[in-house]
């Protein structure tokens, strides 16, 4: 079966063509056969395609104007020239897509439909910089290949179980009743790692509490219970909860309301202040990438030794939070960018949480671990270092889906 995956970002398109033989579908990833991204930020006039495939990696530009028509190219990539994988675009069997926001409406993996489409225009106010983008993707296929089912594979949807205690705001109910709840995110991310982890440890899934450590660009944690998401940091949007690259993360509302008031700034100014200039990027004055904070830290840069310890700081907060969720800890998972790749991070989280018998292996934490369990044999709780694999999540949604059809 081929599989083909869009996953669109605010300012880019990432995209991988799986080919799945046999009866089943593999319990371990495979390599993609063609992978393509598509970067609308890095010129002001033209966005970059990059292919690999084929043991072969093409660039070329794209138009700005026309985002439709650049994914059209990039799937002509998939059937032309040096990374040709494929003879004709028609012998894709399905294609799934990430959407961030499914709202409450959607709890699982869904082959989409107008009305589909139309619950993710309708979120587009609670994720501006993503469902347009992944409406521009869906579109497109929907153009290109009108024959292939579609699946839209939900961010939302691994945390829509999440009991009220944990989903509804202590503000007035009948905001709740107009959608105003948490609903969480990172959500494939999540589920994917729960499951992962359980396979390294050859335990059950079912008998595991776990806690999911996504820390990337954006940061979110998930409680998982049994293999379901009882509690996580982000909310109403993804702004909510832990501090991020470039994102505050929770803050004291009334801040709000006095940057209102009394500096009678915008609200589409307030958005820009804590999406894009807070975090790691706001603190330190340097960037929102943790590999530049280390770097800026080891040259003495006090505000970029804060940014990290306020990002320590919060973290701990946020995955006692959900160890209190939990009611206890048999696992914890680093996933994602910082996750997988700072030691520093996942050693002071670990040091802080000894009291609960969790150690880990030093010399295995600062040996670049994936995939892998770094806690000491005697640690009362098992400490993975995940690489995350949305795409291949994604991938195996869409199996199942069209062995269905």
């Amino acid at each position: 079966m081929k599989i083909l995956v869009l996953n669109a970002g605010s300012s880019s398109q990432k995209s991988c063509l799986y080919e799945i033989e046999g009866d089943g579908f593999p319990q371990n990833p495979v390599e993609t056969k063609w992978k393509a991204d598509i970067d609308w930020n890095v010129n002001r006039e033209y966005g970059v395609l990059e292919v690999k495939a084929n043991n072969t990696k093409i660039e070329k530009n794209l138009e700005l104007k026309d985002k439709k028509q650049g994914i059209a190219s990039m799937l002509n990539t998939l059937v032309e020239g040096e990374t040709k994988v494929v003879d004709d675009l028609s012998s894709i069997d399905i294609v799934g897509h990430r959407v961030v926001h499914g709202g409450s409406k959607y709890s699982q993996a869904t082959l989409i439909d107008s009305e589909v489409k139309e619950t993710i225009e309708e979120l587009i106010p609670l994720a501006p910089n993503h469902n347009p983008a992944h409406l521009e993707g869906i579109q497109a296929i929907a153009e290109i290949l009108p024959e292939i089912p579609q699946v839209a594979v939900f961010d939302t949807a691994f945390h829509a179980q999440m009991p009220k205690s944990a989903a509804v705001y202590p503000i007035p109910y009948e905001w709740y009743e107009k959608g105003i709840r948490r609903y969480g995110f990172h959500g494939i991310s999540h589920k994917y790692c729960s499951h992962r982890a359980a396979d390294i440890l050859n335990r059950s899934l079912s008998e595991l509490k776990i806690i999911t450590c996504h820390l990337g660009n954006g940061c979110s944690l998930a409680a998982v219970d049994g293999g379901k998401s009882i509690d996580t940091t982000m909310g109403f949007t993804p702004l909510e909860g832990l501090m991020m690259g470039s994102r505050s993360g929770s803050i004291d509302p009334a801040i709000l309301i006095y940057l209102l008031q009394e500096y009678e700034l915008k609200p589409n100014r307030l958005y820009e202040i804590l999406n894009k200039e807070s975090g790691l990027k706001g603190v330190s004055g340097e960037s929102s990438d943790m590999r530049v904070i280390q770097k800026a830290i080891e040259k003495g840069n006090e505000r970029a030794q804060l940014a990290f310890d306020i990002y320590i700081h919060r973290l701990k907060a946020g995955i006692a939070s959900m160890l209190a969720s939990l009611g206890g800890l048999d696992v914890m998972v680093f996933s994602a960018g910082i996750g997988e790749n700072t030691p520093a991070v996942r050693e002071k989280i670990c040091q802080a949480f000894n009291f609960l018998g969790l150690k880990i292996d030093s010399k295995k934490n600062s040996s670049s671990p994936m995939n892998e369990d770094i806690a000491t044999p005697d640690s009362q709780v098992r400490v993975l270092v995940l690489h995350t694999e949305e795409d291949w999540a994604i991938a195996q949604e869409c199996w199942y889906i069209k062995q269905s059809l």
